[in-house]
């Protein structure tokens, strides 16, 4: 059986080039198709892997502007043959999805998310984030991405979501079911230790929508000790926002994340994400979360047991949650037990099982179009 995979791009060691890494591991002959690609920020794995970009890799600055490329992009994807193979799998928060395919090819699609700036947060993202030409030219340009991303939504046989979150968007703008697999995360790099944290951390990039303003802003008011692990383009206005209690260890490696979470008292995450690795991870090490209540930690975190959720992304609300978590007896060895539901071998066995199910005689036929998502997690 032939196998391909295809990807939206590889600039970057997120955690969709995680799963991607992870599917080509479970198929080590598979090439992978992708929008444009930087080997050289790619894991070394990946990197001796046979990769084919789309015809926008020859195109001025690529790599650094593959987003202002959209249109093109889409029109490459479509451009790859795939005739040959017999199974493809996509691991798409953009365009991999709206790869063409034969009739008899099985086409089986991870959704890291729908396009959240062509959906849910296009008019935050133009409003706030686009400016000149490229705010005035977002309508029209995100009128034929949203249209061409619906349609491409129906190419894939199945399509896998990773988180309920994921899955319940998949329901709101494709109409279509969904499973839930949780992405693969490597908890055996986290130990829990007996002695109890020092700090409170923040591990994250320093961009505006992960809302850490929030996470300093407690950190001013409790007089907290809270250090800041990550980099980028809000992290001069969060220094200035910063007192005493409040350190910047810049980017870190996984090594030093691994050994920054272990010295922590509690992970603070105030920002939203799809499924969000980082937590899983300080879990892994044993250290409860106190995380904004929305997205990916609703699957991954239990509040009171493993970590505490605030429901508002305000200052008072995370305040009142570090307090709460402050006053709990956090049993380590409990909160690293839950997430053996996340490891890599877990996320293989179920994939492995809905790509069988999907290659199986009458396997790829819609079960009915008012289920609108199957959680593999509640069997």
């Amino acid at each position: 059986m032939k196998v391909a995979l295809v990807h939206d791009w590889l600039v970057t060691m997120g955690g969709a080039e995680r799963v991607l890494e992870a599917l080509a591991r479970m198929y080590p002959d598979a090439p992978i198709f992708t929008g444009v690609v930087d080997r050289s920020r790619l894991s070394p794995y990946l990197q001796q892997r046979t990769i084919y970009p789309t015809f926008v890799q020859k195109l001025p600055n690529a790599v650094r502007w593959y987003n202002r490329y959209l249109p093109f992009m889409i029109y490459g994807f479509e451009q790859f043959d795939l005739s040959d193979y017999d199974l493809v799998i996509s691991s798409s928060a953009a365009l991999a999805k709206g790869v063409l395919t034969r009739a008899e090819t099985v086409h089986v699609s991870y959704i890291h998310t729908p396009m959240r700036y062509a959906w849910d947060l296009y008019h935050e993202y133009r409003n706030r984030e686009a400016k000149g030409l490229t705010r005035r030219l977002m309508g029209p340009v995100f009128h034929y991405v949203r249209m061409w991303d619906r349609l491409s939504a129906d190419r894939a046989d199945v399509l896998v979501a990773n988180s309920t979150t994921v899955a319940r968007r998949i329901w709101k703008h494709y109409r279509r079911p969904s499973t839930v697999v949780f992405p693969p995360v490597d908890i055996d790099r986290f130990h829990p230790q007996d002695q109890p944290g020092s700090y409170y951390l923040v591990l994250s990039r320093l961009v505006s929508y992960k809302r850490v303003d929030l996470a300093v802003a407690a950190a001013n008011e409790l007089g907290i000790k809270l250090v800041v692990a990550g980099d980028g383009p809000e992290k001069s206005r969060l220094a200035r926002l910063a007192g005493r209690h409040v350190e910047f260890a810049g980017p870190v490696n996984d090594q030093a994340a691994a050994s920054l979470m272990a010295g922590a008292k509690a992970l603070i995450f105030p920002g939203e994400e799809d499924f969000g690795i980082v937590p899983v991870e300080m879990q892994a090490a044993g250290r409860p979360v106190i995380a904004y209540g929305r997205g990916g930690v609703l699957d991954t975190v239990r509040d009171g047991t493993t970590g505490v959720l605030f429901d508002r992304q305000e200052t008072p609300s995370l305040i009142e949650a570090i307090q709460r978590a402050e006053a709990i007896a956090w049993n380590g060895e409990e909160i690293r037990r839950h997430t053996e539901q996340f490891r890599p071998a877990v996320f293989e066995e179920r994939m492995t099982r809905i790509v069988r199910e999907a290659l199986s005689p009458g396997g790829t036929v819609p079960t009915g179009a008012a289920m609108r998502y199957d959680s593999a997690n509640d069997e």
